[in-house]
């Protein structure tokens, strides 16, 4: 049942957007925005912490963390980025919390017929809060039966409003149309609800979870140390691929939503056709469009402490093998110290060593700033790139 909002709320909400926002020295918001990731991150780390560090903690609910534990099954449904992140989170909550997921594009959720149960639960990932189908999507859910989550950034906006429980981000106003930190902030808050369901079911001893958040507040810490680099190498990669009329972007697992997203902000803020592939896709069909000229985009990173992640990086060199045959434009996304990479690309952005499931976090933020600089060489409004809207208020 919806919740009805206090006059109060809403006034002081519609106040608080209506303040400007200072760009501060940076010539764009978005930019500005980028910038800002490592501590949005942590406070979105902070703010589901219990006061000893000990326990993950909602923002809201209606339901115990006993009703969390006889979910068996999840639905994320989202639009765009968000449901990019929830891609992602779908790998971080199977692996972590034990618990299968589907991820659905938000619009098409009503759409299709399925069985759903009081056992299943629907996560709703939105930026604004207010996104058409997300909400709409959110209602077909509770009128067959399911329980809802909202993970957005905007308290007391109508998805948090009518969920059974609310999972906030903290990305602080996000003024470019383009989404940055609220793309961070919700890998980091999925990464954290997998840690919630599984303390919930209790897959999560002390030990591990203290671990946890100790690993995604060095990943903060490590992208803010990286973002200078990062800036300044892809300033120079974009002004070699600015005037390139399409990209691949490749990635394995968690990374392929990563790709996904960073194909989204080429198109995005630079009108460039790109397209986001499961790197082993490649070969079925797409690898006809490679040609010299043709800019593929590769995520190769390693986590040398999980075997899997080690098994899937050597499919990837093999992968890059082919496409360095047909192109002259192979840009790799790699971790620091890899020395097998550089023989197979023609330029290699390194990122800090992270565990598997958190690598996306920092995988992506050269991709935003690529995206970024390019649209800059064309000369295009990256905060207001034409035709789009913050918050989609139409099916």
């Amino acid at each position: 049942m919806a919740k009805t909002e206090p006059l109060e709320t809403k006034v002081n909400r519609e106040a608080a957007l209506a303040t400007p926002v200072s760009k501060g020295s940076f010539p764009h918001y978005m930019l500005k925005e980028v910038y800002e990731q490592p501590e949005a991150i942590r406070d979105t780390l902070r703010r589901h912490l219990s006061p000893d560090r000990k326990r993950i903690v909602l923002d809201s609910s209606d339901l115990s963390e006993s009703d969390f534990a006889r979910f068996e099954r999840i639905t994320i449904a989202a639009s765009g980025a968000s449901r990019h992140a929830g891609l992602a989170g779908k790998q971080m909550i199977e692996e972590i919390a034990g618990i299968a997921v589907d991820v659905d594009h938000a619009s098409e959720y009503g759409n299709r017929n399925f069985l759903t149960t009081p056992e299943n639960l629907v996560i709703l990932i939105t930026q604004s809060g207010e996104t058409a189908d997300v909400t709409s999507a959110q209602r077909e859910a509770v009128a067959k039966g399911s329980k809802t989550l909202a993970l957005t950034n905007v308290p007391d906006s109508t998805v948090a409003r009518e969920a059974n429980a609310v999972f906030y981000t903290y990305a602080g106003r996000e003024i470019a149309i383009p989404a940055t930190k609220s793309f961070t902030t919700a890998l980091a808050a999925l990464y954290v609800l997998a840690l919630y369901l599984a303390q919930c079911r209790g897959r999560l001893s002390p030990e591990k979870l203290h671990a946890s958040i100790q690993e995604l507040e060095k990943t903060a810490d490590q992208l803010e140390a990286a973002l200078p680099d990062f800036d300044a190498r892809c300033k120079l990669l974009a002004r070699r691929y600015f005037m390139a009329h399409t990209f691949f972007f490749l990635g394995r697992a968690v990374h392929f939503p990563i790709a996904l997203e960073g194909a989204l902000k080429l198109k995005e803020i630079s009108y460039i056709h790109a397209e986001g592939y499961p790197t082993g896709e490649l070969a079925h069909g797409p690898t006809a469009l490679l040609e010299p000229s043709f800019p593929a985009v590769v995520i190769a990173t390693c986590d040398r402490k999980d075997q899997d992640s080690v098994g899937r990086y050597e499919k990837t060199l093999g992968n890059l093998k082919t496409i360095r045959s047909r192109s002259e434009c192979v840009i790799v996304i790699a971790t620091e110290g890899d020395t097998e990479v550089p023989k197979l690309s023609d330029e290699v952005l390194f990122v800090p060593a992270a565990g598997e499931l958190l690598s996306p976090i920092l995988e992506i933020v050269p991709l935003q700033l690529l995206a970024y600089y390019i649209a800059i060489w064309n000369h295009y409004d990256v905060d207001r790139p034409r035709n789009l809207v913050k918050s989609v208020q139409q099916e």
